[in-house]
């Protein structure tokens, strides 16, 4: 399956050092920013209490993430996050803050690995592993020009995308171990050992994922209008159904939750065609600002 809808027009599978983003890097990075410090100063290795690798890591992952943007600057998103006054959720305590960096990792496509992974990838291989995804890269490569494909680059964002995910339990260091900041979200499962291992993403209904991020990643997505069909929600380009790996029944009960919750929510049936509408459009942001007692 060749890509033909999705919106990727430069492709990056590298700038991470081959370090996967560790549990407070993220927080580290954006407090050091916000005091105007530098990622080329002498002093960033001291400050970031990192290795000079690791500090190039951190700055492509705050960028990633959407933290900061590419003059290195704090976004809108990385401010309500991690802001140590009004941030909703500094230290990530909240699962669902974790879903929203996910969120942000694959729609950003500054990293593109995470976009074509859940957008596309997925739909043509239910277990996978390193070879498989090469391969598929590659033949985006031969007809897409923009892309300019090495084997080697490729196979290791392949490595620190699985690392980012697996969810280690042997893992017991939060900050010096393997473990990924998104492993906790439980997305990437693994099946098989050694040259056997395979990894895969399955869709489910996903209790551990709360309704009003679904919500917030509706009401960010410019594609969608006031009227919003269920497979729209379920399979268009950074659609909840495929950034979550939610399967239609979850979607249909959250949206249920989310119509019952908010008066300005309804989720019709006529004709057998199902579609979320809003009367009117709340901004994104508010969403989480409720959510978080903001």
């Amino acid at each position: 399956m060749i890509i033909e809808n999705t919106e990727i027009t430069k492709y990056t599978f590298s700038g991470h050092d081959s370090f996967q983003c560790r549990q407070l890097w993220l927080k580290k990075g954006f407090d050091y920013v916000k005091e105007d410090k530098s990622f080329n100063s002498e002093e960033a290795v001291v400050q970031l209490g990192v290795g000079k690798n690791m500090v190039s890591s951190i700055r492509f992952w705050l960028k990633a993430f959407n933290i900061i943007n590419s003059n290195d600057i704090p976004t809108e998103f990385g401010k309500r996050l991690f802001d140590d006054e009004n941030g909703y959720d500094p230290f990530l305590e909240d699962e669902a803050s974790l879903w929203l960096l996910h969120y942000q990792l694959v729609k950003n496509g500054f990293a593109s690995i995470y976009t074509l992974i859940f957008n596309e990838f997925r739909k043509e291989k239910l277990f996978f592993n390193k070879e498989n995804f090469v391969k598929y890269v590659k033949r985006i490569g031969e007809s897409n020009p923009d892309l300019n494909f090495n084997e080697n680059t490729v196979a290791k964002d392949f490595i620190v995308f699985t690392n980012l995910y697996k969810n280690d339990p042997q893992s017991k260091d939060i900050e010096d171990s393997f473990s990924g900041i998104l492993s906790e979200i439980d997305l990437l499962k693994t099946t098989g050992k050694g040259k056997d291992e395979q990894f895969y993403i399955e869709n489910s209904e996903r209790d551990n994922l709360s309704e009003s991020i679904l919500l917030y990643s509706i009401l960010d997505n410019p594609n969608y209008g006031n009227s919003i069909s269920l497979n729209s929600l379920e399979f268009d380009l950074n659609s909840p159904g495929l950034i979550f790996a939610i399967n239609r029944s979850g979607l249909v009960n959250k949206i249920s939750d989310l119509a019952d919750d908010f008066k300005d929510i309804t989720f019709t049936d006529q004709a057998g065609i199902k579609e979320l509408q809003f009367k009117s459009k709340a901004i994104a942001y508010t969403i989480l600002d409720q959510y978080y007692g903001k």
